[in-house]
């Protein structure tokens, strides 16, 4: 079971063509630590981008830490 919060920022990008859009999403996630028998939250954040030659968004995970109380 996890919960789960997000959040997206718009930001200019320098190096990407005019019209392009790109944002990122930061989702906040508590997962199981199996080996410690604990929980914890994450954070994780995702650059969110429009391919308009395919006609669809792509996602990658650009980043993942941990989130210290």
């Amino acid at each position: 079971m996890s919960a789960a919060a997000s959040s997206s920022t718009i930001l200019p990008i320098s190096g990407f063509p005019a019209g392009v859009d790109v944002h990122w999403e930061t989702q906040r996630r508590v997962v199981w630590q199996e080996q410690e028998h604990t929980r914890e939250e994450h954070e994780l954040v995702y650059e969110i981008s429009w391919i308009k030659e395919l006609g669809l968004w792509r996602s990658f995970l650009r980043s993942h830490h941990l989130v210290k109380s």
